[in-house]
Order: structure tokens, then C-alpha cells, then sequence
């Protein structure tokens, strides 16, 4: 007997008739012969709605009752699923992220996984229910109810998984599967079949939302069997797998692109040892994520320092900056929303020389700038104008033949 994890997101409990199907479907993977533990995310616009609220009540929205509420969603949908398992007859109990012994450190809203006490799963799997759990959340260490960062009900999934040593970890959403590029802007991107774990972390690093960037680094780190699929077609989807078990070895995989993100610029930074250690450290301590970073040629002893980060902390990041101006002897500080990031993946790219050349050279074609550049392994990622990027996702996935 085989123990699958299924985590089902918003999309696929967003109403009783979505939530009654995914029901059936849990219900038939039990009398195939598994053991089963659910994870679901709050129904639909729920955590949205939840959000919203939160702003219309007050301005001021402390994060320990900010967790409090959004958490509120993702256990709604774990009782009615329990319900409809009912109505077939299958016995399930729902549970809490606290419950299911999943135990954070103290930062609300982004709180990192510190450890899973997992023996109340463990014995409603051997009472013979299933076990259906909150996502997104758990229990902080001085025992306040705090959340994982959006799209992290993956993240309870995986984590659960590799704890439980589940056979493997099914990740449903409303797509089928890990694709060449965005359907939605490349009409024919393929889906494929295989992708290793390292291409998947790169994918979601670099803007895919099929999986959130955590979970990619559990499952690689555990070794969990790891399956993005439709909860809407249920037809077979995207295996992650180790890379010498991914069969498709294309020079590059997919395509991504990201428009949540802006650059700041700091400019005047005097170019010298731990300057940039002090300018990143105020970053961290207000626990923005920095991501692609370039530093020009030094003039005089000066330079211009730039970097992206989410969207959604630039306001932190150009505080937190702007408060170290006169320390880095900078002269100021400027942001620009207007950019986006598009990135080639592959794990060919390692042994093929000459990706880097056709990629600048088919933005070049297409009369895109770059501002700036950032490389991997098995990824190379560049800055361009959001109003560019759909066009330059298009150009790419052509010229490396991904149709």
C-alpha cells in the first residue's frame, strides 16, 4: 500500500461542486489501494477577500492578527472537504496546521518551517481516515498561528511528504502540467512530460507559478516524487524528478517570465570593502529578498549598485536603503516598477555552448534592451521593460525551437 500526499489549490476547492469532485477523486485513490493525507488552500478569492477586508477595516494590520485571519480560510476548506469525504463514505478528520504539528519560527506572514510533529497524521492514518490539512500555516514557536507566504499550501505538501516518507506528492492545480512557456502568451508551448529538480527550482526562482520555490527545494532536498497535474482533467502531468531520471535534455526547457518584480538603484555608493555588505544587510533585516544584483565600473572610487526585488517590498527596500544613504556614502536612492525578467532553463545548457549568444542576439532582433543580466548553471535571465517581455517569451521559445 502506496501513501500519496495531495495538495489541491484554490481553483480546485473554489466551489461545493469543485470541492465534492475533488471528494470523488480522493475517495477513488483510497480504494486503489492508498493511504491518503490532503492538503488544500482556502477556497478560491477567499485569502484575497480575507485581504481585502483586512484593509478596509484599518490601515494598521498587525502580522500576528493578519495570520490569525488569512489563515481562516485554508480551514473552511478542510472542514467541508471532510464533509463531502463523509457523504462517500470515506472517514476523515480534518486538521489545523498547529494540529498537524507543524511547527515555525516567529516571523508572520513568511514564517520558514522549523519542524513537523506529524504523530496526530500518523495515527488518523492508522485509524484508517484521511487526513486533511490546512495549508499555508502552522504554529510558530511561542505558539502563535502564523503562514508560510503565499502559494505555500505547496510547501505544507512537500514537507508533509517528506516527513511521512510518502510514496509520492501530487500537486494539483488549474493547469496540467510544467510547460514550455506561459500558454497563455505562447499558444503552442508544449507540456512536458519530465523536468528535474534543479530546472524546477529554476523555473519557479525565475517567475513560473506552477510551484511555489520552497516546496521545489523540499522535495529536491528529501528526494519526494513530486507530480504537478489538472485537478480539473486529471489526466497525467509533470513529473520532477532527479535530473538523470528527466529524459527530456534539451539544450533549454522552458522559457519564464516574471512581472512581479522592480529594481532599485542606489547610486553614488562608494567602492570600497563592506559597503555592499551594509547595504544588503539592511535589506535582510527587513527581510527583503534580493534577487538579480549588477554593480557598474567603479569611477573615482564611485559606483552605481542595482538590484530587483519583489514588487510588494519596494516600499521596505527603498526605507530601509534610503536610511543608510549618508553611511554608503550614497547620493540617492530610485526605484522603477516598470521592469520585468525573462529567463531561459535547461539543464543542456550546462555541456551546449552558445545559448547566451542566441538569446542576446534574438532580443536584439526584436529591438529589446537589457538592463541587466544574470546567470546560473542552467539559466540565464535578463532585465527588460515589462511593456517588452511577452513579446521577447515569444521570440525566445521560437529561436530555441521549444514549439
Amino acid at each position: 500500500m502506496a501513501l500519496v500526499v495531495q495538495k489541491f489549490g484554490g481553483t480546485s476547492v473554489g466551489d461545493a461542486d469543485r470541492i465534492r469532485a475533488v471528494a470523488d477523486h480522493v475517495a477513488r485513490t483510497r480504494r486503489s489501494g492508498n493511504d491518503v493525507v490532503v492538503v488544500v488552500s482556502a477556497m478560491g478569492k477567499t485569502t484575497d477577500d480575507l485581504i481585502r477586508l483586512a484593509t478596509e477595516v484599518s490601515s494598521v494590520q498587525p502580522p500576528r492578527e493578519y495570520d490569525m485571519l488569512v489563515s481562516s480560510g485554508e480551514r473552511i476548506s478542510t472542514a467541508l472537504l471532510c464533509m463531502a469525504l463523509a457523504e462517500l463514505g470515506v472517514a476523515a478528520s480534518s486538521f489545523t496546521g498547529s494540529q498537524a504539528g507543524i511547527v515555525t519560527d516567529t516571523d508572520h506572514t513568511k514564517a520558514k518551517i522549523v519542524d513537523i510533529r506529524a504523530g496526530r497524521i500518523t495515527e488518523a492514518l492508522e485509524a484508517g481516515k484521511v487526513p486533511v490539512v490546512a495549508g499555508f500555516q502552522g504554529v510558530s514557536t511561542e505558539r502563535d498561528v502564523t503562514t508560510l507566504g503565499r502559494g505555500a499550501s505547496d510547501l505544507t505538501a512537500v514537507a508533509l511528504a517528506a516527513v511521512l516518507g510518502a510514496d509520492a506528492c501530487e500537486i494539483y492545480t488549474d493547469v496540467t502540467g510544467v510547460f514550455s512557456a506561459d500558454p497563455r502568451i505562447v499558444p503552442d508551448a508544449h507540456k512536458l512530460s519530465r523536468v528535474s529538480f534543479e530546472e524546477m527550482l529554476e523555473i519557479a526562482a525565475a517567475g513560473g507559478r506552477v510551484l511555489q520555490l520552497r516546496s521545489a527545494e523540499i522535495a529536491r532536498n528529501h528526494h519526494v516524487p513530486l507530480q504537478v497535474r489538472s485537478s480539473f482533467t486529471w489526466e497525467p502531468g509533470t513529473w520532477i524528478v532527479e535530473e538523470d531520471e528527466a529524459m527530456e535534455q534539451a539544450v533549454v526547457t522552458a522559457v519564464v517570465h516574471d512581472i512581479s518584480q522592480a529594481k532599485i538603484t542606489v547610486a553614488g555608493v562608494q567602492d570600497k570593502p563592506g559597503v555592499a555588505a551594509r547595504l544588503f544587510r539592511s535589506l535582510a533585516d527587513r527581510s527583503v529578498n534580493v534577487d538579480d544584483i549588477v554593480q557598474n565600473a567603479s569611477a573615482h572610487g564611485i559606483t552605481d549598485i542595482s538590484f530587483t526585488v519583489p514588487r510588494t517590498d519596494i516600499a521596505t527596500a527603498v526605507e530601509g536603503v534610503s536610511g543608510h544613504l549618508a553611511e554608503l556614502g550614497a547620493t540617492q536612492v530610485t526605484s522603477d516598477q516598470g521592469i520585468a525578467k525573462v529567463s531561459v532553463i535547461g539543464a543542456g545548457m550546462k555541456s551546449h555552448p552558445g545559448v547566451t549568444a542566441t538569446m542576446f542576439e534574438t532580443l536584439a532582433e526584436e529591438g529589446i534592451n537589457i538592463d541587466l543580466i544574470s546567470t546560473s548553471t542552467i539559466r540565464i535571465s535578463c532585465i527588460v521593460r515589462e511593456e517588452d517581455v511577452e513579446r521577447a517569451v515569444r521570440a525566445l521559445h521560437r529561436a530555441f525551437e521549444l514549439a
